[in-house]
């Protein structure tokens, strides 16, 4: 071999940074640190992959599973250990929760002193089992022969559905340590989970009698929409848990959208013979507790073989990935299936009804849920953050036409909104999906990570976001009237001057004080690139026709 040919040497960092190239990511979030730092500076001297420099290592693993979210690719977040690494878990238990895949890398302490509790800076003795505990999986590189192994099974099992979040955590040391670059960079292949012929067979000669079946399309069915759209034109029903909003246009004459558990809704269930879920767990606050009268007979289609008989028992339960399962069925349905033609009649009735149900609850915020709707439909990532506007309408009455369009809190958590509007916006620009990233936040939420505007500044996010301002928890005030003899306390917030704060951060602030300035307001901010805040004074506008005291339960 010629000195020509000799490969060259790379440090684990760069292998990772390498590695993550040949993976087709584009964009990486994070907070620099000593421990961390070969792979940042690989970041940086490639220059392939943008590095978003997050003010929270929460912040940043919140970017990083929306840009996954609204992609639908790896999502890439980098830690320091020990506190950085901890600032992550709650945000690691989010992306758990909507299964999003992503890849965590975190650094660790130099290999010698590890696992002794000497107090080494940046050390945390137990932190492989706080991030198996707060991910789907977590490995440490223990030298630099097996990192590529490593990394690759890593990727593979965030990506093995159902998908969430793994750690990889590496020595400095190892992230030093120089090795020659492999010849094959690529990533371990996505196999789906095939189903088994005989289980559609079932499930197709008990569905072809039905005269009036319903889908339920939960976050494991975002890629099936062609297959979807078969079972729709064989005159099926649509429904959605807020997770699968989109895979069928949520306006689309032949879906229920996400209104699953109001009464209407409920109704019109008593009215169908069969219920197919599809890639959904049928979660507490979307089936009033698990109470929720549904469908019977009920089939599942699941990725995940636990998913049998968890919440609701299965009639007959497909392991299989959403896909391929729904195609499989379809093929064996077509010609079969007699359905009732005046089901989508009597499914669209429930819609309005619901519909209808909702507006009644909102007061004068039922002009900006409207003129959202007009402004937006087709044209913005949707993202939210556990408030009081959205339990009672973002997560439901703002159109979603794309299964990747959506992008919320889905483990209830608050002060998320703002980092995965970021995150979102970025991969806006990065993969030109063409859309504005619009995020809806509470003031009390914005507080637990408004650093992370800095961040949206830095990075020129292009970013509407969109501040019910009520200087309050007031979803807590509402429980606290309802199931504590209206005993307030601790929901008070003070709220500072967002028209100054967004001053001194260069972010453009515009201020609804009141509905009828809602068209007005909302033309300037979608007119403007970079970040912009829309504070909704609350105060002003007055209260919600009625009182969200928190999820819906079974009367």
């Amino acid at each position: 071999m010629s000195p020509s040919d000799t490969p060259p040497r790379i440090t684990v960092g760069e292998l990772a940074v390498r590695f993550l190239e040949a993976c087709g990511v584009k964009a990486a979030f994070g907070v620099i640190s000593i421990h961390n730092m070969p792979i940042l500076d690989a970041f940086h001297t490639r220059g392939n992959i943008r590095f978003v420099s997050a003010r929270g290592e929460a912040g940043a693993c919140n970017m990083a599973d929306a840009c996954a979210r609204v992609t639908g690719t790896l999502g890439v977040c980098v830690t320091s250990t020990g506190t950085g690494a901890g600032n992550a878990a709650g945000a690691l238990v989010e992306a758990m929760t909507a299964g999003t895949p992503m890849l965590h890398l975190t650094g660790q302490i130099d290999s010698p002193y590890l696992d002794r509790d000497l107090g080494f800076i940046h050390e945390a003795p137990a932190q492989m089992a706080m991030l198996q505990a707060a991910g789907k999986a977590a490995f440490r590189i223990r030298n630099a022969e097996t990192a590529l192994a490593t990394l690759r099974e890593a990727v593979r099992i965030a990506r093995t559905a159902p998908c969430g979040p793994v750690s990889v955590e590496i020595p400095i040391d190892i992230q030093q340590t120089r090795l020659d670059l492999p010849t094959d960079l690529a990533p371990p292949a996505h196999v789906p989970v095939v189903p088994h012929a005989a289980s559609v067979d079932l499930l197709a000669d008990r569905l072809a009698g039905a005269r009036r079946p319903v889908l339920w399309l939960g976050g494991g069915a975002r890629h099936a929409r062609a297959a979807v759209e078969r079972f729709v034109r064989m005159g099926f029903g649509i429904v959605t848990s807020t997770q699968g909003r989109g895979v069928l246009p949520d306006d689309h004459p032949a879906s229920l959208g996400a209104f699953n558990a109001l009464k209407p809704v409920e109704a019109f269930y008593a009215t169908c013979d069969a219920l197919l879920v599809v890639g959904s767990r049928l979660r507490s606050n979307e089936t009033l507790g698990y109470h929720l009268k549904l469908p019977a007979p009920l089939y599942r289609i699941d990725a995940n073989p636990l998913a049998e008989n968890r919440a609701y028992c299965s009639d007959v339960f497909v392991h299989g990935d959403a896909l391929l399962s729904l195609n499989a069925l379809a093929d064996r349905l077509e010609n079969r299936t007699s359905i009732d033609s005046s089901l989508h009649a009597g499914l669209r009735a429930a819609r309005a009804a619901a519909e209808s149900l909702v507006d009644a609850t909102l007061g004068p915020y039922v002009a900006l849920k409207d003129e959202l709707n007009t402004q937006l439909k087709g044209k913005a990532l949707w993202v939210r953050d556990i408030t009081l506007s959205n339990s009672m309408w973002g997560n439901r009455s703002l159109v979603i036409d794309d299964p990747r369009a959506g992008v919320h809190a889905l483990g209830g958590g608050i002060g998320q909104g703002l980092a995965m509007g970021i995150g979102a916006s970025i991969a806006n620009l990065l993969h030109g999906l063409g859309r504005k990233a619009v995020a809806l936040v509470g003031d009390g939420g914005l507080m637990l990570n408004v650093g992370e505007l800095a961040c949206a500044v830095q990075e020129q996010a292009d970013l509407v976001l969109l501040v019910m301002n009520d200087r309050a928890y007031g979803v807590i005030k509402n429980i606290q009237d309802v199931h504590y003899g209206a005993r307030r306390c601790y929901a008070d917030l003070h709220t500072p001057d967002f028209a100054k704060l967004c001053e001194s951060l260069q972010v453009a602030h515009v201020l609804l004080g009141a509905p009828g300035q809602t068209r007005a307001a909302l033309e300037r901010a979608l007119s403007i690139k970079g970040p912009v805040m829309v504070e909704v004074d609350m105060n002003a506008w007055g209260p919600f026709a009625v009182k969200f005291a928190g999820p819906p339960k079974k009367n």
